[in-house]
């Protein structure tokens, strides 16, 4: 869906205590109470009525799972519905549309040792198609993609809703967007890692990867254009040259700028390297400086443009230069300096 904007912000959050009293959208329903941080329901739901497409985090511990087929979590936009139902055990639970997914190997009875609540990230868009990111996560440990999908069934009542109508499960948090089906990367529960990794870093990538100048458009696959997780040799490796790696090394403020910090100013740099081989190394820095010098253009007339906000105050890059004859990958770097001004409120 892309990155969200500064207005498309998680609407509620439910972090353990009476759902009727979330921050922001609260939800309607009763019968469930306080159990530590979290809020225990063993037959009750609630819910937000209405709704378009959705975006729903859950984090909960099954002390007795539900019966097989108890929806858990629903998202309703009044056209299309999916839900997560309970599969009457501690290990697995369906995601229902008009087919179903299994995902098994779950440990919501926390029967493991060292065990964390189970995360789950459910998200339908306009047009009905659904997924859902367990543990919060877009890839797994070989890269490939770790979320379930499946197409929306009929509607039955337009909106969002939790709970369990059997068992007994405690509800740590509830996040609800009404703004759209955001996956881990453009939507994240934290406002700092959002403000930080999605709207200063992974925003670049997005706007490399959409950039219609020659060499990013026709020399460079969307899919060698990533962010800088991981920059070791061996991951390196899985890409073929051209690639462009996005890094954000940090983020500071030296003081904030209103009395109780509702408005701020970080400075930060993002770090650009672009990688080339070619069949001589002339032509490897060449293809790489053109390279480099698109991106320059792209983000210096599409970013930072906002003198109240959001503004590049420098830039330095780095060519590289053959210094050794079985030398063939070329590595330039370019870092553009910001400083943005945010609003620290929705938080």
């Amino acid at each position: 869906m892309g990155i969200a904007n500064t207005k498309q912000i998680w609407n509620s959050r439910m972090r353990g205590g009476d759902p009727t009293q979330s921050d922001g959208l609260s939800f309607s329903g009763s019968g469930g109470s306080a159990n530590g941080n979290y809020w225990a329901i063993s037959n009750s739901s609630y819910s937000i009525s209405g709704g378009t497409a959705n975006t729903m985090i859950a984090s909960f511990i099954f002390d007795t799972a539900p019966d097989s087929a108890d929806p858990i979590l629903v998202i309703d936009d009044g056209t299309k519905r999916v839900e997560v139902r309970s599969k009457g055990n501690g290990t697995g639970l369906d995601l229902v549309g008009t087919t179903t997914v299994t995902i098994s190997d779950l440990d919501m009875l926390q029967t493991e040792d060292d065990a964390v609540p189970l995360v789950l990230r459910l998200t339908m868009d306009s047009s009905g198609n659904a997924k859902l990111y367990v543990y919060d996560i877009l890839r797994n440990a070989e890269g490939d993609d770790a979320f379930y999908s499946v197409v929306g069934s009929a509607s039955s009542s337009a909106g969002v809703k939790f709970g369990n109508t059997s068992g007994s499960v405690r509800w740590g948090s509830i996040y609800v967007s009404t703004s759209g089906a955001f996956n881990p990367e453009e939507l994240m529960t934290s406002d700092f890692a959002q403000d930080a990794l999605a709207r200063m870093g992974l925003s670049v990538v997005q706007q490399l990867r959409d950039s219609d100048r020659m060499y990013l458009k026709t020399q460079v696959a969307d899919s060698s254009i990533i962010y800088g997780y991981d920059l070791s040799s061996q991951m390196r490796n899985r890409l073929t040259p051209p690639t462009v790696h996005v890094i954000l090394r940090g983020l500071g403020n030296g003081e904030f700028e209103t009395l109780g910090g509702s408005t701020i100013t970080q400075d930060y740099t993002v770090e650009i390297f672009v990688t080339t081989k070619d069949t001589n190394y002339e032509q490897a820095y060449r293809s790489g400086l053109n390279i480099i010098g698109e991106i320059f253009d792209e983000l210096y007339t599409n970013t930072g443009l906002k003198g109240t906000t959001d503004s590049i105050t420098g830039f330095q890059t780095d060519f590289d230069t053959k210094l050794d004859s079985d030398e063939t990958i070329c590595v330039h770097t370019l870092s553009l300096d910001y400083i943005r001004r945010i609003n620290m409120t929705h938080r």
